[in-house]
């Protein structure tokens, strides 16, 4: 890694990706959106059909959201599978007061929490990378590498920290959305996201200067 390198610059595959991956920001100017709503009222009357709307919709979303937090692709196939169903079977207590992707996420991310808590990784567990599954043709070699770094430093945040720099950046979410998906408050989601960046900084030069 170049000596003098800024956490600004090992952190702009971050920023690029939320161009492409911007539903929480399109979610929070949007609210709940119109076709959601309709769907949601079918599902409701009993019309089982109109919920695959939803899933075809989120499903890839839900998916690289579940993949961010478990860097594996059949436990994410499987945990966006349990997200849509426990969504399923809770839609009735969905009362539509912030986007259904916020409500949706919300769910997906504690699937996530929840098994990585039991299966509880060993330090030597930790993957060295994170694949990125957004299209590369125009990313020369030298951002290939950051973004591997940098992936390899997000697996290994604590839990809170990583979900809000995940939510926050891959995701493109609000501090208020980001805490109602948490389940905090915004102040919360503020210092996560600082010591969570913090943590990113010293992990990345400390792996520079090793």
């Amino acid at each position: 890694m170049t000596p003098n390198v800024t956490i600004e610059t090992l952190l702009s595959p971050l920023v690029v990706s939320t161009t492409s991956e911007g539903l929480g920001r399109r979610a929070a100017q949007t609210g709940l959106r119109e076709d959601d709503r309709e769907a949601i009222e079918a599902c409701r009357r009993g019309e089982r059909e109109a919920f695959d709307r939803l899933v075809e919709r989120y499903q890839r979303d839900v998916y690289r959201l579940c993949y961010r937090f478990v860097n594996n692709h059949e436990d994410a196939d499987d945990l966006a599978q349990e997200a849509f169903i426990k969504a399923y079977r809770a839609l009735d207590r969905f009362r539509g007061d912030s986007a259904f992707s916020t409500w949706l996420y919300r769910i997906a991310v504690n699937a996530c929490l929840n098994f990585r808590a039991a299966k509880k990784p060993r330090a030597d567990e930790i993957p060295e990378a994170l694949a990125d599954e957004r299209p590369r043709a125009d990313e020369g070699v030298l951002s290939d590498e950051r973004s591997r770094r940098v992936r390899a430093a997000i697996e290994r945040l604590p839990e809170k920290q990583r979900a809000t720099v995940i939510l926050k950046t891959y995701h493109d979410m609000s501090h208020e959305e980001v805490a109602s998906v948490l389940g905090s408050t915004v102040g919360t989601v503020k210092a996560n996201l600082f010591h969570g960046l913090a943590n990113l900084k010293r992990l990345l030069v400390g792996e520079g200067r090793g």
